[in-house]
C-alpha cells in the first residue's frame, strides 16, 4: 500500500537560471553594529533558490538578518566563540536549541487534525493505463497538428475495434511501453504530466480517451485499464507524522515570533524584518 499522504514541509523550487544582480542602490543593510553589505548577499543567494532574483535576494538578505540576530543574542548570552564562521554556525544552533523549544502535541491535539484533515491521510488513487505516444515538440506546430490527427484517426478505429490497442501501439507509439502494447502499469497522481493525468483520473475503467490528449511530449491516446480508490489510512498508522507535523508548525510560528522579538530590541536599517513571514533557518 502506498505511504500516506501526510503533509510534509514543503519543498524548495529548483535553483533559477538568472544571474544575481546587485541592489541598485547599493544600500548596505545595518543590524545593530553589524553590516551586511551587497557582497555578503549575493554569496548567500546560492542557497536561497526561488522563482525569480529578486526573491533569491530578499530571502538572502532576510537570513543574514536573522544570522546577525542571533549573533547578537549568542555574544549577550556567552554563547561560543563567535568569530569564524564555524564557531558562528555552533554559537547561531546553540541559541535557538536554548530559546526556541516547543512541547510535543498532546495526543488529542494530534488526533483533532487527523479527524479534521481527512484527505490528507488517505493512500493514493491509483490506475492501470496504457498509451500510445505519437511524439511531437512542443514548438512544431505542423506535426503536432499531424499527431493530433493520427491520434484522431486511432481513435476512431479503437471505437470500433478496442481490441486492437496493442497493435496499434506496437505499430504507431514512440514511447518504449509500445513493447508492452502501450502498458504503463501501475499509476498514482504526480507519476505523469498533468495533462495526462487529468485524463487517466477521470477516465472509466475500459474506457479510451474520446478525444486526443496533448502534453509536451506530443498527442497521445489514453486507455485506463484499473482504478484502484484511494483508502483512508488509520490514525495508528500515520500518528507519527501527524505529531512530527504539528511540531514542526508549531516551532516555525515560535521561531518566527522569537525573530521578531530580537529585531524588536535591534537597530535595523535597510531591511523591513517585520514584513518577513518565513523563517529561514539552515
Amino acid at each position: 500500500m502506498p505511504d500516506s499522504n501526510a503533509p510534509d514541509p514543503p519543498v524548495a523550487d529548483p535553483p533559477v537560471a538568472d544571474p544575481p544582480v546587485p541592489d541598485p542602490s547599493g544600500a548596505a543593510i545595518r543590524v545593530n553594529d553589524r553590516c551586511i553589505d551587497e557582497d555578503a548577499i549575493l554569496r548567500e543567494m546560492q542557497y536561497h533558490p526561488a522563482e525569480n532574483v529578486a526573491a533569491a535576494r530578499h530571502a538572502a538578505a532576510e537570513w543574514l538578518v536573522i544570522r546577525a540576530l542571533l549573533l547578537d543574542r549568542a555574544r549577550a548570552l556567552g554563547i561560543g566563540t563567535v568569530g569564524d564562521g564555524a564557531d558562528e554556525a555552533a554559537a547561531v544552533q546553540a541559541v535557538i536549541e536554548r530559546e526556541v523549544d516547543v512541547p510535543a502535541p498532546a495526543e488529542a491535539e494530534c488526533r483533532r487534525y487527523y479527524d479534521n484533515n481527512p484527505a490528507r491521510f488517505r493512500s493514493a488513487d491509483l490506475v492501470e493505463a496504457a498509451h500510445i505516444l505519437l511524439a511531437a515538440a512542443p514548438d512544431d506546430e505542423d506535426r503536432r497538428a499531424e499527431a493530433e490527427a493520427q491520434a484522431a484517426e486511432l481513435i476512431g478505429v479503437l471505437a470500433a475495434a478496442p481490441e486492437r490497442f496493442g497493435e496499434l501501439a506496437q505499430a504507431h507509439s514512440a514511447c518504449d511501453s509500445r513493447h508492452n502494447d502501450g502498458r504503463l502499469g501501475q499509476l498514482s497522481r504526480g507519476d505523469t504530466v498533468p495533462e495526462m493525468e487529468t485524463f487517466l483520473f477521470n477516465l472509466e475503467e475500459g474506457q479510451i480517451s474520446p478525444v486526443p490528449v496533448k502534453t509536451r511530449y506530443g498527442v497521445h491516446v489514453v486507455r485506463v485499464d484499473k482504478r484502484v480508490a484511494g483508502r483512508a489510512l488509520p490514525y495508528e498508522a500515520v500518528a507519527g507524522k501527524v505529531a512530527d507535523y504539528l511540531q514542526e508548525a508549531s516551532w516555525r510560528r515560535a521561531f518566527r515570533q522569537y525573530v521578531q522579538l530580537l529585531a524588536g530590541d535591534a537597530q535595523i536599517t535597510g531591511f523591513d524584518i517585520a514584513a518577513a513571514d518565513s523563517p529561514l533557518v539552515q
